[in-house]
């Protein structure tokens, strides 16, 4: 089983902790990830995009002119595609984009995603990231101790952390996240990943559970 340092919030080592094999040393698989955030992804799309066809828009019931006679070419509807105003040929419909994937490969997923970082060097493991007040200088001040100033930080909390989220709100890439939310796409798109001590035991039981359990 490996360990990892434990990095206090006030700079410096704060011991060691050992880290679950299945999530933090999962075989890595890439393929994974394309599935995981295409299908993070699809769910935020709320898929209410419509237009109208011909038959949905109003009027347009009475034929312009005479099918001969006027030089015109022959018309039955000013709803027709080609006129100002008319249907649209094949538009957007509302529809379902999601993408379904099976609670184990989400869940494998998720450990690959963990294992990259931790295999990258890109993960850390803090004693502490309460903060005692709303104040974005301590929350940059604890990332410089922490070692993580001026990278794309995911920090992730056991509980919830008020101070710690509003504090961080106005800092470029970096985000606050419980270790209940704690997803592939996050995890992807930040450079650091910090979790606090106790994260990690709450992820450990999280992936650890019996197959067929939520992710």
């Amino acid at each position: 089983m490996a360990k990892a340092e434990v990095i206090a919030a006030s700079g410096g080592k704060a011991g060691s902790i050992d880290l679950d094999p299945a999530v933090f040393e999962a075989k890595i698989r890439a393929h994974l990830f394309h599935a995981e955030v295409r299908r993070q992804l699809t769910r935020r799309r709320a898929g209410t995009h419509a237009t109208k066809n011909r038959a949905a828009v109003s009027g347009g019931g009475k034929k312009p002119w005479k099918q001969k006679g006027t030089g015109n070419a022959r018309q039955g509807t000013i709803r027709a595609p080609q006129w100002a105003g008319g249907g649209v040929v094949f538009g957007p419909t509302p529809r379902d984009y999601e993408h379904k994937l099976t609670k184990k490969t989400r869940r494998a997923a998720l450990a690959s995603a963990l294992s990259l970082r931790n295999k990258e060097g890109a993960l850390v493991v803090a004693d502490g990231l309460a903060l005692g007040e709303y104040k974005t200088k301590q929350a940059l001040a604890l990332l410089e101790k922490l070692g993580v100033a001026g990278k794309t930080v995911l920090l992730v909390t056991d509980a919830a952390q008020p101070q710690l989220e509003r504090s961080v709100a106005n800092l470029p890439g970096v985000d606050v996240i419980r270790a209940e939310g704690v997803n592939v796409y996050d995890v992807l798109r930040h450079e650091r990943l910090v979790i606090a001590k106790d994260a990690v035991t709450a992820l450990a039981q999280r992936l650890g559970g019996h197959p067929g359990e939520e992710a």
